[in-house]
Protein backbone atom coordinates (compact mmCIF):
# COMPACT_ATOMS: atom_id res chain seq x y z
CA UNK A 1 0.00 0.00 0.00
CA UNK A 2 2.78 2.43 0.88
CA UNK A 3 4.45 1.75 -2.45
CA UNK A 4 1.17 2.26 -4.35
CA UNK A 5 0.71 5.63 -2.68
CA UNK A 6 4.21 6.69 -3.72
CA UNK A 7 3.74 5.38 -7.27
CA UNK A 8 0.48 7.28 -7.64
CA UNK A 9 2.13 10.61 -7.00
CA UNK A 10 4.84 9.87 -9.52
CA UNK A 11 2.17 9.81 -12.20
CA UNK A 12 1.49 12.93 -14.26
CA UNK A 13 -2.31 12.85 -13.92
CA UNK A 14 -3.61 15.29 -11.32
CA UNK A 15 -6.85 14.30 -9.57
CA UNK A 16 -9.65 16.83 -10.03
CA UNK A 17 -11.65 17.39 -6.85
CA UNK A 18 -14.64 19.61 -6.11
CA UNK A 19 -14.63 21.03 -2.56
CA UNK A 20 -17.89 22.60 -1.34
CA UNK A 21 -18.36 24.25 2.02
CA UNK A 22 -17.79 27.12 4.40
CA UNK A 23 -14.81 29.36 3.60
CA UNK A 24 -12.98 30.84 6.58
CA UNK A 25 -10.13 33.34 6.87
CA UNK A 26 -7.68 32.36 9.60
CA UNK A 27 -5.67 35.30 10.96
CA UNK A 28 -2.70 34.85 13.27
CA UNK A 29 -1.05 37.45 15.47
CA UNK A 30 2.33 36.23 16.75
CA UNK A 31 4.15 37.71 19.70
CA UNK A 32 5.33 37.37 23.27
CA UNK A 33 3.97 38.19 26.71
CA UNK A 34 6.49 39.67 29.12
CA UNK A 35 4.48 42.06 31.29
CA UNK A 36 1.04 42.86 32.75
CA UNK A 37 -0.94 45.97 31.81
CA UNK A 38 -0.97 48.72 34.48
CA UNK A 39 -4.50 49.61 33.36
CA UNK A 40 -5.98 46.21 34.20
CA UNK A 41 -4.65 42.83 35.35
CA UNK A 42 -4.30 41.47 31.82
CA UNK A 43 -1.20 40.32 29.89
CA UNK A 44 0.25 42.53 27.15
CA UNK A 45 1.07 40.87 23.84
CA UNK A 46 4.05 42.41 22.08
CA UNK A 47 3.23 41.73 18.43
CA UNK A 48 6.04 40.46 16.22
CA UNK A 49 4.21 39.39 13.05
CA UNK A 50 0.82 38.76 11.48
CA UNK A 51 -0.07 36.02 8.99
CA UNK A 52 -3.09 34.84 7.01
CA UNK A 53 -4.14 31.24 6.39
CA UNK A 54 -7.04 29.38 4.82
CA UNK A 55 -9.64 27.83 7.09
CA UNK A 56 -12.68 25.58 6.74
CA UNK A 57 -13.31 24.26 3.24
CA UNK A 58 -10.54 26.54 1.97
CA UNK A 59 -8.03 24.71 4.18
CA UNK A 60 -9.26 21.38 2.81
CA UNK A 61 -8.61 22.74 -0.68
CA UNK A 62 -5.19 23.98 0.40
CA UNK A 63 -4.28 20.55 1.77
CA UNK A 64 -5.25 18.92 -1.50
CA UNK A 65 -3.28 21.41 -3.61
CA UNK A 66 -0.21 20.61 -1.49
CA UNK A 67 -0.77 16.97 -2.45
CA UNK A 68 -0.75 17.73 -6.17
CA UNK A 69 -4.48 17.93 -6.91
CA UNK A 70 -6.44 20.27 -9.16
CA UNK A 71 -9.02 21.86 -6.88
CA UNK A 72 -12.26 23.62 -7.73
CA UNK A 73 -13.55 25.41 -4.63
CA UNK A 74 -17.22 26.26 -4.18
CA UNK A 75 -18.61 28.51 -1.43
CA UNK A 76 -19.58 32.06 -0.48
CA UNK A 77 -17.82 34.97 1.21
CA UNK A 78 -18.72 38.52 2.17
CA UNK A 79 -18.24 41.63 0.07
CA UNK A 80 -15.75 43.04 2.57
CA UNK A 81 -12.06 43.53 3.31
CA UNK A 82 -11.65 40.11 4.93
CA UNK A 83 -13.35 38.57 1.91
CA UNK A 84 -10.82 40.32 -0.34
CA UNK A 85 -7.95 38.94 1.75
CA UNK A 86 -9.44 35.44 1.74
CA UNK A 87 -10.05 35.42 -2.03
CA UNK A 88 -6.52 36.68 -2.73
CA UNK A 89 -5.02 34.03 -0.43
CA UNK A 90 -7.02 31.34 -2.24
CA UNK A 91 -5.80 32.67 -5.63
CA UNK A 92 -2.22 32.54 -4.36
CA UNK A 93 -2.59 28.78 -3.72
CA UNK A 94 -3.56 28.08 -7.37
CA UNK A 95 -7.08 27.00 -6.36
CA UNK A 96 -9.87 27.50 -8.92
CA UNK A 97 -12.27 30.17 -7.63
CA UNK A 98 -15.04 30.36 -10.25
CA UNK A 99 -17.36 28.67 -7.74
CA UNK A 100 -16.85 31.29 -5.00
CA UNK A 101 -19.69 33.79 -4.82
CA UNK A 102 -19.87 36.99 -2.78
CA UNK A 103 -22.76 38.48 -0.84
CA UNK A 104 -23.42 41.77 0.95
CA UNK A 105 -25.89 40.70 3.59
CA UNK A 106 -23.28 39.29 5.99
CA UNK A 107 -19.51 39.34 6.70
CA UNK A 108 -16.83 36.87 5.70
CA UNK A 109 -16.30 34.29 8.42
CA UNK A 110 -12.96 34.86 10.14
CA UNK A 111 -11.06 33.53 13.13
CA UNK A 112 -8.25 35.56 14.66
CA UNK A 113 -5.85 33.60 16.85
CA UNK A 114 -3.44 35.25 19.29
CA UNK A 115 -0.22 33.23 19.61
CA UNK A 116 2.24 33.95 22.43
CA UNK A 117 5.47 31.97 22.67
CA UNK A 118 4.03 29.44 20.17
CA UNK A 119 0.96 28.87 22.35
CA UNK A 120 -2.56 29.95 21.39
CA UNK A 121 -3.88 32.23 24.15
CA UNK A 122 -7.04 33.64 22.58
CA UNK A 123 -9.35 33.33 19.57
CA UNK A 124 -11.64 36.05 18.22
CA UNK A 125 -14.39 34.92 15.82
CA UNK A 126 -16.41 37.06 13.42
CA UNK A 127 -19.27 35.23 11.74
CA UNK A 128 -22.91 35.12 10.78
CA UNK A 129 -24.30 31.59 10.66
CA UNK A 130 -27.54 32.36 8.86
CA UNK A 131 -28.14 30.26 5.73
CA UNK A 132 -27.11 31.80 2.44
CA UNK A 133 -29.79 33.54 0.42
CA UNK A 134 -31.89 31.69 -2.12
CA UNK A 135 -30.08 33.59 -4.88
CA UNK A 136 -26.62 32.50 -3.69
CA UNK A 137 -27.93 28.98 -3.12
CA UNK A 138 -29.10 28.85 -6.75
CA UNK A 139 -25.68 30.00 -8.03
CA UNK A 140 -23.90 27.34 -5.98
CA UNK A 141 -26.15 24.56 -7.25
CA UNK A 142 -25.73 25.65 -10.86
CA UNK A 143 -21.95 25.59 -10.49
CA UNK A 144 -22.01 22.19 -8.76
CA UNK A 145 -24.20 20.66 -11.47
CA UNK A 146 -21.89 22.05 -14.14
CA UNK A 147 -18.58 20.90 -12.61
CA UNK A 148 -19.33 17.69 -10.74
CA UNK A 149 -19.44 15.22 -13.69
CA UNK A 150 -15.85 16.08 -14.66
CA UNK A 151 -14.50 15.64 -11.10
CA UNK A 152 -12.95 12.52 -9.55
CA UNK A 153 -14.92 13.16 -6.38
CA UNK A 154 -16.62 15.70 -4.11
CA UNK A 155 -15.80 16.81 -0.56
CA UNK A 156 -18.41 18.57 1.58
CA UNK A 157 -16.71 20.54 4.35
CA UNK A 158 -19.53 21.61 6.64
CA UNK A 159 -18.65 24.12 9.38
CA UNK A 160 -22.30 25.15 9.90
CA UNK A 161 -21.71 28.67 8.64
CA UNK A 162 -24.70 28.60 6.31
CA UNK A 163 -23.31 27.43 2.94
CA UNK A 164 -24.21 23.73 2.99
CA UNK A 165 -27.96 24.12 3.17
CA UNK A 166 -30.32 21.20 2.77
CA UNK A 167 -30.94 22.15 -0.88
CA UNK A 168 -27.21 22.40 -1.67
CA UNK A 169 -26.43 19.05 -0.02
CA UNK A 170 -29.36 17.37 -1.75
CA UNK A 171 -28.17 18.73 -5.12
CA UNK A 172 -24.67 17.38 -4.53
CA UNK A 173 -25.90 13.90 -3.57
CA UNK A 174 -28.34 13.74 -6.49
CA UNK A 175 -25.79 14.84 -9.10
CA UNK A 176 -23.02 12.65 -7.65
CA UNK A 177 -25.23 9.55 -7.71
CA UNK A 178 -26.20 10.25 -11.31
CA UNK A 179 -22.53 10.80 -12.31
CA UNK A 180 -21.31 7.87 -10.16
CA UNK A 181 -18.89 10.07 -8.20
CA UNK A 182 -18.00 9.49 -4.52
CA UNK A 183 -18.96 12.12 -1.95
CA UNK A 184 -17.16 12.44 1.39
CA UNK A 185 -18.59 14.65 4.13
CA UNK A 186 -16.98 16.30 7.13
CA UNK A 187 -20.15 17.00 9.18
CA UNK A 188 -20.99 19.64 11.76
CA UNK A 189 -24.76 19.38 11.86
CA UNK A 190 -26.19 17.20 14.63
CA UNK A 191 -28.77 15.98 12.11
CA UNK A 192 -26.84 13.42 10.06
CA UNK A 193 -29.90 12.71 7.93
CA UNK A 194 -28.84 15.80 5.95
CA UNK A 195 -25.90 13.76 4.64
CA UNK A 196 -27.95 10.80 3.44
CA UNK A 197 -26.33 8.85 0.56
CA UNK A 198 -22.84 10.23 1.18
CA UNK A 199 -20.15 7.66 0.39
CA UNK A 200 -18.25 8.27 3.65
CA UNK A 201 -18.81 10.59 6.60
CA UNK A 202 -15.88 11.64 8.82
CA UNK A 203 -17.15 13.02 12.17
CA UNK A 204 -15.16 13.35 15.37
CA UNK A 205 -16.30 11.68 18.59
CA UNK A 206 -18.02 14.80 19.93
CA UNK A 207 -20.03 15.21 16.71
CA UNK A 208 -21.12 11.59 16.88
CA UNK A 209 -22.15 11.92 20.53
CA UNK A 210 -24.55 14.80 19.87
CA UNK A 211 -26.10 13.18 16.80
CA UNK A 212 -27.21 9.79 18.23
CA UNK A 213 -29.70 8.79 20.95
CA UNK A 214 -26.98 6.69 22.58
CA UNK A 215 -24.72 7.66 25.47
CA UNK A 216 -21.20 6.77 24.37
CA UNK A 217 -19.26 5.54 27.40
CA UNK A 218 -17.40 2.55 25.96
CA UNK A 219 -16.43 0.74 22.76
CA UNK A 220 -19.71 -1.17 22.57
CA UNK A 221 -21.73 2.05 22.70
CA UNK A 222 -19.52 3.59 20.01
CA UNK A 223 -20.10 0.56 17.80
CA UNK A 224 -23.87 0.92 18.29
CA UNK A 225 -23.70 4.64 17.51
CA UNK A 226 -21.78 3.99 14.30
CA UNK A 227 -24.27 1.33 13.24
CA UNK A 228 -27.11 3.79 13.91
CA UNK A 229 -25.48 6.44 11.72
CA UNK A 230 -24.68 3.99 8.93
CA UNK A 231 -28.35 3.00 8.79
CA UNK A 232 -29.51 6.62 9.02
CA UNK A 233 -27.24 7.98 6.28
CA UNK A 234 -27.02 4.87 4.07
CA UNK A 235 -23.32 5.59 3.80
CA UNK A 236 -20.77 2.95 2.89
CA UNK A 237 -18.53 3.88 5.80
CA UNK A 238 -18.09 6.22 8.76
CA UNK A 239 -14.63 7.25 9.92
CA UNK A 240 -14.75 8.52 13.51
CA UNK A 241 -11.73 10.50 14.68
CA UNK A 242 -10.96 10.32 18.40
CA UNK A 243 -8.11 12.71 19.05
CA UNK A 244 -5.24 11.10 20.94
CA UNK A 245 -7.03 7.74 20.64
CA UNK A 246 -6.68 7.70 16.85
CA UNK A 247 -9.64 6.80 14.68
CA UNK A 248 -12.04 3.96 13.99
CA UNK A 249 -13.41 2.93 10.59
CA UNK A 250 -16.92 1.46 10.52
CA UNK A 251 -18.38 -0.25 7.46
CA UNK A 252 -21.59 -2.18 6.92
CA UNK A 253 -21.26 -5.83 7.99
CA UNK A 254 -17.49 -5.45 8.50
CA UNK A 255 -15.61 -5.61 11.81
CA UNK A 256 -14.57 -2.09 12.94
CA UNK A 257 -10.95 -1.18 12.32
CA UNK A 258 -9.17 0.88 15.00
CA UNK A 259 -6.07 2.88 14.04
CA UNK A 260 -3.88 4.30 16.79
CA UNK A 261 -2.50 7.81 16.53
CA UNK A 262 1.12 8.10 15.41
CA UNK A 263 1.80 11.67 16.50
CA UNK A 264 5.24 12.02 18.10
CA UNK A 265 4.60 15.51 19.50
CA UNK A 266 1.46 17.66 19.48
CA UNK A 267 1.79 21.45 19.17
CA UNK A 268 -1.55 22.45 17.63
CA UNK A 269 -4.60 20.44 16.54
CA UNK A 270 -5.96 23.34 14.43
CA UNK A 271 -6.96 22.05 11.01
CA UNK A 272 -6.16 18.40 11.80
CA UNK A 273 -9.70 17.39 10.80
CA UNK A 274 -9.24 19.15 7.44
CA UNK A 275 -6.06 17.16 6.85
CA UNK A 276 -7.83 13.90 7.68
CA UNK A 277 -10.67 14.41 5.21
CA UNK A 278 -8.28 15.73 2.55
CA UNK A 279 -5.92 12.77 2.58
CA UNK A 280 -8.67 10.22 3.17
CA UNK A 281 -10.77 11.59 0.30
CA UNK A 282 -7.87 11.79 -2.12
CA UNK A 283 -6.89 8.19 -1.37
CA UNK A 284 -10.47 6.98 -1.92
CA UNK A 285 -10.88 8.99 -5.13
CA UNK A 286 -7.75 7.43 -6.68
CA UNK A 287 -8.69 3.86 -5.84
CA UNK A 288 -7.48 2.99 -2.35
CA UNK A 289 -9.87 1.05 -0.13
CA UNK A 290 -11.32 2.66 3.01
CA UNK A 291 -8.86 0.94 5.37
CA UNK A 292 -5.84 2.10 3.39
CA UNK A 293 -7.26 5.60 3.09
CA UNK A 294 -7.88 5.75 6.86
CA UNK A 295 -4.30 4.65 7.61
CA UNK A 296 -2.91 7.34 5.31
CA UNK A 297 -5.13 10.07 6.76
CA UNK A 298 -4.18 9.12 10.32
CA UNK A 299 -0.53 9.29 9.37
CA UNK A 300 -1.01 12.72 7.75
CA UNK A 301 -2.84 14.05 10.82
CA UNK A 302 0.06 12.95 13.04
CA UNK A 303 2.34 15.14 10.93
CA UNK A 304 0.15 18.26 10.89
CA UNK A 305 -0.47 18.36 14.68
CA UNK A 306 3.28 18.74 15.09
CA UNK A 307 3.03 22.19 13.46
CA UNK A 308 1.76 25.46 14.92
CA UNK A 309 -1.25 27.10 13.29
CA UNK A 310 -3.34 26.00 10.34
CA UNK A 311 -0.97 23.87 8.29
CA UNK A 312 -0.87 21.39 5.43
CA UNK A 313 0.96 18.14 4.77
CA UNK A 314 3.20 17.93 1.73
CA UNK A 315 4.06 14.98 -0.48
CA UNK A 316 7.66 15.06 0.75
CA UNK A 317 6.50 14.86 4.36
CA UNK A 318 4.27 11.90 3.59
CA UNK A 319 7.05 10.11 1.74
CA UNK A 320 9.44 10.81 4.63
CA UNK A 321 6.93 9.40 7.11
CA UNK A 322 6.30 6.34 4.95
CA UNK A 323 10.02 5.76 4.65
CA UNK A 324 10.56 6.02 8.41
CA UNK A 325 7.66 3.66 8.99
CA UNK A 326 9.13 1.12 6.58
CA UNK A 327 12.48 1.44 8.35
CA UNK A 328 10.83 0.86 11.70
CA UNK A 329 8.92 -2.21 10.61
CA UNK A 330 11.42 -3.80 8.20
CA UNK A 331 14.17 -6.33 8.87
CA UNK A 332 17.82 -5.81 8.01
CA UNK A 333 18.00 -8.80 5.64
CA UNK A 334 15.53 -8.28 2.78
CA UNK A 335 14.48 -9.79 -0.50
CA UNK A 336 15.29 -7.62 -3.50
CA UNK A 337 11.66 -6.62 -4.16
CA UNK A 338 11.18 -5.33 -0.61
CA UNK A 339 14.54 -3.60 -0.68
CA UNK A 340 13.60 -1.79 -3.91
CA UNK A 341 10.47 -0.37 -2.23
CA UNK A 342 12.44 1.03 0.67
CA UNK A 343 15.15 2.46 -1.57
CA UNK A 344 12.49 4.06 -3.76
CA UNK A 345 10.98 5.83 -0.76
CA UNK A 346 14.44 6.77 0.51
CA UNK A 347 15.35 8.42 -2.78
CA UNK A 348 12.04 10.28 -2.86
CA UNK A 349 13.17 11.96 0.37
CA UNK A 350 16.56 12.75 -1.21
CA UNK A 351 18.51 10.18 0.78
CA UNK A 352 21.73 8.89 -0.78
CA UNK A 353 22.10 5.09 -1.17
CA UNK A 354 25.55 3.47 -0.96
CA UNK A 355 26.13 -0.10 -2.17
CA UNK A 356 28.94 -2.58 -1.73
CA UNK A 357 29.17 -6.34 -1.96
CA UNK A 358 31.24 -9.30 -0.93
CA UNK A 359 31.37 -12.80 0.53
CA UNK A 360 32.24 -11.62 4.07
CA UNK A 361 33.07 -15.20 5.01
CA UNK A 362 35.06 -14.30 8.10
CA UNK A 363 34.47 -10.73 9.32
CA UNK A 364 37.72 -8.99 10.28
CA UNK A 365 38.90 -5.48 11.16
CA UNK A 366 39.47 -4.58 7.54
CA UNK A 367 35.81 -5.30 6.75
CA UNK A 368 34.63 -3.19 9.68
CA UNK A 369 36.68 -0.14 8.73
CA UNK A 370 35.76 -0.47 5.05
CA UNK A 371 32.01 -0.65 5.75
CA UNK A 372 32.15 2.25 8.22
CA UNK A 373 33.81 4.42 5.57
CA UNK A 374 31.23 3.28 2.99
CA UNK A 375 28.35 4.33 5.24
CA UNK A 376 29.92 7.76 5.80
CA UNK A 377 29.50 8.46 2.06
CA UNK A 378 25.69 8.50 2.18
CA UNK A 379 22.54 7.95 4.20
CA UNK A 380 21.80 4.26 3.60
CA UNK A 381 24.32 1.45 3.27
CA UNK A 382 23.17 -1.66 1.39
CA UNK A 383 25.40 -4.75 1.33
CA UNK A 384 25.03 -7.38 -1.38
CA UNK A 385 26.02 -10.75 0.11
CA UNK A 386 27.03 -13.75 -2.00
CA UNK A 387 24.97 -16.87 -1.32
CA UNK A 388 26.69 -20.09 -0.26
CA UNK A 389 26.46 -21.43 -3.81
CA UNK A 390 27.93 -18.22 -5.23
CA UNK A 391 30.86 -18.30 -2.77
CA UNK A 392 31.59 -21.96 -3.56
CA UNK A 393 31.70 -21.24 -7.29
CA UNK A 394 34.05 -18.29 -6.70
CA UNK A 395 36.30 -19.68 -3.97
CA UNK A 396 36.13 -23.44 -4.50
CA UNK A 397 35.36 -26.41 -2.27
CA UNK A 398 35.53 -25.80 1.44
CA UNK A 399 34.12 -22.30 1.16
CA UNK A 400 32.29 -20.58 2.61
CA UNK A 401 33.40 -21.28 6.15
CA UNK A 402 30.15 -19.84 7.50
CA UNK A 403 26.72 -20.26 5.94
CA UNK A 404 24.93 -17.37 4.26
CA UNK A 405 22.54 -17.20 7.22
CA UNK A 406 25.43 -16.93 9.69
CA UNK A 407 27.20 -14.31 7.58
CA UNK A 408 24.01 -12.27 7.17
CA UNK A 409 23.33 -12.40 10.93
CA UNK A 410 26.83 -11.16 11.74
CA UNK A 411 26.60 -8.30 9.23
CA UNK A 412 23.15 -7.29 10.47
CA UNK A 413 24.62 -6.79 13.96
CA UNK A 414 26.79 -3.96 12.60
CA UNK A 415 24.82 -0.76 13.27
CA UNK A 416 26.22 1.11 10.27
CA UNK A 417 24.76 -1.46 7.81
CA UNK A 418 21.16 -0.63 7.00
CA UNK A 419 20.16 -3.48 4.67
CA UNK A 420 21.54 -6.77 3.41
CA UNK A 421 20.33 -8.73 0.41
CA UNK A 422 21.67 -11.98 -1.00
CA UNK A 423 22.55 -12.65 -4.62
CA UNK A 424 23.30 -16.01 -6.23
CA UNK A 425 25.12 -14.83 -9.35
CA UNK A 426 28.94 -14.65 -9.62
CA UNK A 427 28.76 -10.83 -9.73
CA UNK A 428 26.27 -8.26 -8.34
CA UNK A 429 25.51 -6.76 -11.78
CA UNK A 430 21.87 -7.84 -11.77
CA UNK A 431 21.41 -6.59 -8.21
CA UNK A 432 22.96 -3.22 -9.04
CA UNK A 433 20.57 -2.83 -12.00
CA UNK A 434 17.64 -3.55 -9.66
CA UNK A 435 18.42 -1.22 -6.77
CA UNK A 436 20.29 1.57 -8.67
CA UNK A 437 22.52 2.89 -5.86
CA UNK A 438 23.85 6.46 -5.87
CA UNK A 439 27.39 5.31 -5.01
CA UNK A 440 29.02 1.95 -5.76
CA UNK A 441 31.88 1.32 -3.32
CA UNK A 442 34.89 -1.03 -3.60
CA UNK A 443 38.34 -1.18 -2.04
CA UNK A 444 41.26 0.64 -3.64
CA UNK A 445 42.91 -2.70 -4.49
CA UNK A 446 40.61 -2.40 -7.54
CA UNK A 447 41.00 -0.04 -10.46
CA UNK A 448 37.89 2.01 -11.31
CA UNK A 449 37.59 0.41 -14.75
CA UNK A 450 37.69 -3.08 -13.24
CA UNK A 451 34.83 -2.56 -10.78
CA UNK A 452 31.84 -4.73 -11.67
CA UNK A 453 28.81 -2.52 -12.22
CA UNK A 454 30.76 0.67 -13.03
CA UNK A 455 29.22 1.10 -16.47
CA UNK A 456 25.75 0.46 -15.04
CA UNK A 457 25.88 3.13 -12.34
CA UNK A 458 27.62 5.68 -14.52
CA UNK A 459 24.96 5.05 -17.15
CA UNK A 460 22.23 6.52 -14.93
CA UNK A 461 24.37 9.29 -13.43
CA UNK A 462 25.77 7.62 -10.30
CA UNK A 463 29.42 6.90 -9.63
CA UNK A 464 32.01 4.47 -8.25
CA UNK A 465 34.17 5.34 -5.26
CA UNK A 466 37.24 3.46 -4.08
CA UNK A 467 37.98 3.28 -0.36
CA UNK A 468 41.52 2.63 0.95
CA UNK A 469 41.66 -0.84 2.42
CA UNK A 470 43.48 -1.74 5.63
CA UNK A 471 46.70 -3.53 4.75
CA UNK A 472 47.32 -6.92 6.28
CA UNK A 473 43.65 -7.88 6.50
CA UNK A 474 41.86 -10.39 4.31
CA UNK A 475 39.79 -13.53 4.73
CA UNK A 476 42.50 -15.57 3.01
CA UNK A 477 45.19 -14.25 5.35
CA UNK A 478 42.95 -14.87 8.36
CA UNK A 479 42.37 -18.47 7.30
CA UNK A 480 46.10 -19.00 6.74
CA UNK A 481 46.85 -17.75 10.25
CA UNK A 482 44.24 -20.05 11.73
CA UNK A 483 45.63 -23.03 9.85
CA UNK A 484 49.19 -22.13 10.76
CA UNK A 485 48.32 -21.91 14.43
CA UNK A 486 46.68 -25.32 14.32
CA UNK A 487 49.18 -27.05 12.01
CA UNK A 488 51.13 -29.78 13.88
CA UNK A 489 54.80 -28.90 14.43
CA UNK A 490 57.65 -31.05 13.08
CA UNK A 491 58.42 -32.20 16.63
CA UNK A 492 54.87 -33.25 17.27
CA UNK A 493 54.84 -35.32 14.05
CA UNK A 494 57.59 -37.55 15.35
CA UNK A 495 55.82 -38.31 18.59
Amino acid sequence: MRERFKNFFEQKKRPKILVVGDLILDEYIWGGINRISPEAPVPILETRSETLALGGAANVANNLVALGCEIHLCGAIGQDEKGDKLLQTIHNRSIQTEGIFRFVHRPTTSKMRIIAHNQQVMRIDKEDNRPITAETEKKLIQYINQMLPSMDGVICSDYQKGVLTEKVIHAIMHKAKKAKKPVIVDPKSSDFSLYKNATVITPNLKEVARSVPIKITNKENLDRAAEYLLNLTRSEAILITQGKDGMTLFQNKVKPISIETEAKEVFDVTGAGDTVISVFSLAVFVGFNFKEAAWLSNMAASIVVGKVGTAVVTLNEINEFLYEEMLRTSHTVLEVDELKKIIGLAKSTEKKVVFSNGCFDIIHGGHIEFLQKAKSLGDILVVGLNTDNSVKNLKGEGRPIKTEKERANILSALKFIDYITLFNEPTPEKLIREIRPDILVKGDDYKIDDVVGREIVEGYGAHVQLIPIVKGHSTTMTLEKILANHRPSEDSKGN
